[in-house]
């Protein structure tokens, strides 16, 4: 086929899958290259610091991971009101109601600021029973290296904070290139920052907690002077970041309040099942730790697919236009199962060098290549039907069912299901990811049922 014809063909696909009366592709593919490569950059630097911090012994990869588990639930639940402030934002944009854009993103810093220090300072003050739930049966030096990792990042939250809700904001109004901005500031100082704590003066843990402080506190400064003096459109003083505006709040917290929720006993389940794995032994938490490193990046395009829809449909729900909204929601669905044949096609060759990045005991490199493996294949049906539809189900005001759903399922298959196979039946770590995977398929049959109907788009947001 010639160049020229070729592209022609492209750009029709593109016309025909990814361009509405909202929106054309162009616009959809500008806001997705920021936030793919933002994506790109979170996993892969991840995948850098694991590598790092596997210096320092099995112990200390098994300690960062599992109060990572935590980090995660926690830091999820006011990255779950952010996405609220994300989809009003995007409601309001697209309504071309431009005085309460300001309005929205000034509610959605001030709203997870504050939420952000609450849950930073309750956190601290219970880590002592917090790790004794986590860790019961773990070895003393594994505890040592979870207490310093847990406090830490409870320092680390309001920053982290502010971060997710100027980056929310932003996307929602369209701008995802500040978030990309902001987090290759704080990503690539963290991993600047371990590479001298860790590997230069071989302070370990202690120097990875030092380090995300730092990283996580420049980029919240970085997102104000953003804000407040660069970015003139919004028009935001510092007053408005410090005040709540409750009638704002309201309308966040429609979207924030069930995510959050969801979020919890979500991440709450996934805790639950680290807890199975820690009674495996130190060499299933590694592995799980690994495997988990590794599936991350096969999930670096579906997962940017998953943000950038909710600017997208939060837009044309805004517009009214149910028509697009549910014309992207099916192709970027259909784009993120083709991503995952890509990434595996890519990557499984690639298994070998990728897992000696981490420097595993050779006991466990068969079990994590079968996660790999079993998660990869899994993935290609799966995870756009379970992750990415409900995100766009949620850019709709859609807020509560798939909360409710996902809820629902991680407690009902994923914990009954991983302890029947993970323990009960004698599988081990296979066990508990299998049951992740059969999980993913449930939600996700739940979620493609709903969007067939009308009652997802039905809520009138603002």
């Amino acid at each position: 086929m010639r160049p020229l014809q070729f592209k022609a063909r492209t750009h029709a696909y593109l016309d025909k899958r990814l361009t509405g009366s909202s929106m054309d592709y162009r616009k959809v593919i500008a806001l997705f290259i920021p936030i793919l490569i933002d994506q790109a950059f979170i996993v892969g630097l991840n995948l850098v610091n694991t590598a790092m911090i596997s210096s320092s012994g099995v112990a200390a990869v098994g300690a960062v991971s599992t109060v990572d588990s935590l980090n995660i639930f926690l830091i999820n639940v006011f990255v779950a009101v952010a996405t609220g402030g994300t989809v009003v934002v995007a409601q309001y944009k697209g309504s071309g109601n431009e005085g309460m854009i300001a309005k929205a993103a000034a509610g959605t810093v001030a709203s997870v600021a504050l939420l952000s220090l609450g849950i930073g300072l309750l956190v601290a003050s219970l880590h002592a029973p917090l790790l004794q739930v986590l860790f019961g049966r773990a070895s003393d030096e594994v505890l040592d290296h979870a207490r310093v990792y847990l406090i830490g990042s409870c320092a680390s939250y309001l920053g982290i904070g502010v971060v997710q809700a100027v980056c929310g904001a932003m996307r929602g109004i369209g701008r995802s290139r500040v978030s990309l901005i902001l987090s290759l500031i704080m990503n690539l100082l963290y991993v600047a920052l371990n590479f001298v704590f860790i590997n230069g003066l071989d302070m370990g843990v202690l120097g990875m907690t030092i380090a995300v402080n730092i990283a996580r506190y420049t980029a919240a400064l970085c997102a104000l002077v953003y804000i407040l003096r660069i970015d003139t459109s919004l028009r935001l003083r510092l007053v408005q970041l410090v005040r709540v505006p409750w009638d704002m709040l309201k309308k966040i917290m429609t979207i924030g309040v069930p995510f959050a929720a969801e979020q919890m006993f979500f991440n709450g389940g996934k805790m639950l099942t680290q807890v199975f794995i820690v009674s495996m032994g130190t060499y299933a938490l590694a592995a799980n730790a690994i495997s988990g490193t590794i599936a991350l990046v096969y999930q670096i395009p579906a997962g940017a697919m998953s943000l950038t829809i909710v600017t997208v449909v939060g837009q044309c729900i805004g517009g009214r236009n149910v028509g697009d909204a549910r014309k992207f929601i099916k192709s970027f669905i259909w784009l993120a199962s083709c991503s995952f044949v890509v990434m595996t096609a890519i990557l499984m060759p690639l298994f070998h060098p990728l897992v000696s990045l981490f420097h595993p005991p050779a006991d466990i490199v068969d079990d994590i290549f079968w996660l790999t493996l079993i998660n990869a294949i899994a993935q290609i049906p799966l995870w756009a039907i379970s992750f990415v539809l409900p995100a766009g189900l949620r850019a709709a005001g859609d807020a509560r069912f798939t909360s409710i759903a996902s809820m629902l399922s991680m407690w009902l298959f994923r914990i009954v299901l991983g302890y029947l196979l993970g323990i009960t039946f004698g599988l081990g770590i296979i066990g508990v990811w299998l049951a992740m995977n059969c999980e993913w398929g449930v939600r996700g049959v739940l979620f493609l049922k709903r969007f067939r109907g009308d009652k997802w788009y039905a809520k009138k947001l603002i």
